[in-house]
């Protein structure tokens, strides 16, 4: 089964809170997306994997403008969208995997990806998705990646993950990636247990 066909019949079969990564808002994500300067334009936003986060809803109260939304999903995009209703209409859907998405150049200011890095188990994998945050996201701009922690879970979803902590995460994007902050989350899932993970806060130089 490829990846995008997993994705559809995960989000086909499960509500928003039946997956072990829901949270009602993503408290540390939006918190770092409000420490990028605003300068002289607004900052535009990319949430890589944003399924049927929240996060876009909390952008949107935030003021942040033509936030972008990606997701593999089909079924998660469509289910945001019916929740934001009218506003669905002040956000930039795409309908990808994140590997081989035509993403525009020096588009964003800041990426943010909250679960999707560690399910990129193969090397050449993380070499495309690195390559695409070089290319779409402008010299100064800053990348949010959020991971399963090293004490974090092996799978999710049925899918192997990848576990890091700050310094392993932040060397897979090497150099011109440089580490503002990191911070360990124990994310409480809907199911009663713990999770760990791992959040970089970088700026691209």
């Amino acid at each position: 089964m490829d990846r995008q066909t997993h994705w559809e019949k995960v989000y086909a079969t499960h509500a928003p809170d039946g997956v072990s990564w829901f949270r009602p808002h993503l408290e540390t994500s939006l918190s770092f997306v409000k420490r990028t300067p605003a300068g002289d334009h607004p900052v535009r936003v990319i949430d890589v994997g944003g399924g049927e986060s929240t996060l876009v809803d909390d952008l949107l109260a935030q003021g942040y403008r033509r936030p972008t939304v990606l997701d593999i999903s089909r079924t998660a995009i469509e289910v945001t969208k019916a929740r934001l209703g009218s506003r669905a209409d002040e956000v930039d859907w795409i309908v990808s995997d994140i590997a081989g998405a035509d993403l525009p150049a020096n588009a964003f200011d800041v990426w943010h990806d909250r679960a999707v890095f560690h399910f990129l188990t193969n090397a050449a994998d993380r070499e495309a998705y690195v390559a695409q945050v070089r290319k779409s996201v402008k010299r100064g701009g800053h990348v949010i990646i959020g991971t399963c922690g090293p004490d974090g879970p092996l799978k999710c979803s049925g899918l192997d993950v990848k576990r890091y902590d700050a310094d392993s995460l932040h060397s897979e994007f090497g150099g011109g990636f440089r580490l503002v902050d990191s911070v360990r989350e124990s994310h409480q899932t809907p199911f009663g247990t713990s999770q760990q993970f791992v959040y970089c806060f970088c700026v691209v130089e």
